[in-house]
């Protein structure tokens, strides 16, 4: 069995390292050094730290190599290697009886010197003494980088900054270390971990947690084997769920890509938990937070933690089995409330309790004067999404749910139901056609625009851009930018539609959901008329269709408002 843990760069000290022939020479750059000097100083610096709060490296997978009384550096000797450079630059802060530990590379000796004995000496090697070697050259900019960096700083007015540096260097500074058993092939392992550059991620290294025999204190072997079984096998049946895009997209507003699903639960847990600082950039951050909870190494401590994560889990999976939890709780978490929130709400709660204060939430999200609710101005498109939401949700005997996925993958905007003549543009090769498309013969008395209208179409004669964008005025008609002419539609859709009228926008949509593609319920009722009292023209969005559909608008938004 692996072991994990983390070690203080002082536990390294004395350790012997072994770089062997499949690694890749040193290669960090004079910005990769300064970065992680950089983020030590920080964390020194940082104000309010906690007693024990340490900073933490990336991980250094290793295995142990009798032949060489040495461990052998599968991933992290990059990192290890700086460590070195840094820890030869402070020796003389060190105690006299502890040594920096030593690395030595398989392959990267000259004939003149190997490289135990380069890096043993790097203080007092010349630039020309590192360019025999590739590996040396990198290894001496990184050290040079070093100095300069400690220099700088002592030339900024920071006294003592070595001495500073180095006890919460040792002390408080700690890498992830992954020892892997014997038996493993440190090959196959390597290749694994680089292969795209994968490094072992949060998820992985949890794992490692609570799979590790070392964690369950108490316990009997075969009891022990059992659970691990146990704890793996849900583990992959909580993975496999959330690979589902449909739950995924209800619970997120993004993508949110992770190396493995799973890790969102753990992210879950941490910020509920309140330990996590939003400003916090470690990377590993939510591995930290376990692993400080299994210092107890306890039975319980693995048994509490693995069922506050299978409760969360099956929490958020019961509201996504639940239609109407999901529709509001979709809404909720699409309009960026955070689902911790929800979660820590949920918690000692009645359902029926829980779906009073989703409603709160909601009537506080929708509290808007809708008659003023213009294009891009305001909670428009959240109005837009509920009035989608609500109406499949108020079809009790449907088993159908908003696709919450789509909405978010497709980037669903606002679009005018019928094209406002200052967002139209037409080319000059294009104008018969759009004509062709879109013109109504209008009852208004202006016949005589109409009569010049239907000549341009009959004779295909081309005019005037400027002619023609009041031709186009006058075909869409007064510009209506209130949500009485908006809907949603998916971004690609959207835009071939920027230029079209009711008639052609309507004869698309019809198209569209012929060929398979989603059309928001409440858009294809608008194209559909199906919100109209009255079916006196299919081609023409008029006053009468808009009072009606923002008339279901009100009712919905309204009569939710009203609720509880």
């Amino acid at each position: 069995m692996s072991n994990l843990s983390e070690k203080p760069i002082a536990e390294l000290l004395e350790m012997n390292f072994f770089i062997p022939s499949y690694q890749r020479g040193y290669r960090w750059t004079e910005r990769q050094v300064e970065d992680l000097l950089d983020d030590v100083w920080d964390f020194i610096n940082k104000p309010e730290k906690k007693t024990n709060e340490w900073y933490c490296l990336q991980p250094v997978v290793v295995k142990f190599n009798k032949d060489h009384n040495s461990y052998e550096v599968i991933d992290g000797q990059q990192r290890l290697t700086t460590i070195f450079l840094i820890l030869k630059h402070l020796e003389r802060f060190i105690e006299s009886e502890r040594k920096t530990f030593e690395i030595e590379y398989e392959t990267r000796n000259t004939e003149s010197i190997n490289s135990k004995v380069f890096l043993q000496y790097i203080s007092l090697k010349t630039e020309k003494e590192s360019i025999e070697n590739i590996d040396y050259f990198h290894i001496f900019q990184a050290y040079t980088k070093t100095k300069e960096w400690f220099q700088t700083k002592a030339n900024q007015g920071f006294n003592s900054i070595s001495s500073k540096f180095i006890t919460p260097f040792l002390e408080n500074t700690k890498v992830i270390w992954y020892e892997v058993s014997a038996e493993k092939d440190t090959i196959e392992i390597f290749t694994r971990i680089n292969m795209g550059k994968i490094s072992l991620t949060n998820a992985e290294l949890i794992k490692a947690l609570f799979l590790n025999s070392s964690n369950f204190k108490g316990s009997d072997k075969e009891e022990i084997r059992l659970r691990q079984l146990e704890i793996a096998s849900e583990w992959d049946r909580i993975e496999y769920t959330l690979q589902n895009d449909e739950l995924w997209y209800f619970i997120n507003n993004s993508e949110n890509i992770l190396p493995t699903r799973i890790e969102y639960i753990f992210q879950i847990m941490e910020n509920i938990s309140g330990v996590k600082n939003k400003n916090d950039r470690d990377s590993t951050s939510t591995f930290r937070f376990f692993s400080e909870k299994f210092k107890i190494k306890s039975k319980n401590e693995i048994d509490t933690n693995w069922k506050e994560i299978k409760r969360i889990f099956q929490t958020i999976e019961e509201w996504f089995n639940d239609r109407e939890l999901y529709h509001k709780i979709g809404y909720l978490i699409a309009t960026n409330i955070e689902i911790k929130e929800l979660l820590k709400e949920a918690e000692g709660k009645k359902k029926n309790e829980f779906k009073n204060f989703l409603d709160i939430e909601i009537k506080k999200k929708n509290n808007v004067d809708l008659s003023n609710l213009e294009y891009n101005k305001g909670p428009v498109k959240n109005i837009l999404l509920f009035h989608n939401i609500q109406t499949m949700l108020n079809f009790k005997q449907e088993t159908s749910k908003f696709p919450f996925n789509r909405f978010k993958k497709e980037n669903w905007d606002i679009e005018h139901i019928h094209a406002i003549a200052t967002e139209v543009k037409v080319k000059k090769d294009e104008q018969i056609k759009w004509l062709k498309l879109n013109f109504i013969k209008s009852n208004s008395n202006n016949e005589e625009f109409n009569k010049q209208i239907e000549n341009i179409i009959i004779e295909e004669k081309l005019i005037d851009d400027n002619d023609f964008e009041k031709i186009i005025s006058y075909v869409l008609g007064e510009e209506d930018n209130t949500i009485r002419n908006l809907c949603l539609l998916d971004r690609g859709t959207n835009r071939s539609y920027k230029n079209d009228s009711f008639k052609e926008k309507r004869r698309k949509i019809i198209e569209n959901e012929k060929q398979g593609v989603f059309i928001p319920i409440c858009t294809k009722n608008v194209f559909m008329k199906y919100y109209s009292k009255e079916l006196k023209d299919l081609e023409l969005w008029n006053e009468a269709d808009r009072d009606s559909y923002f008339g279901d608008i009100e009712s919905i938004i309204l009569l939710n408002q009203k609720s509880n």
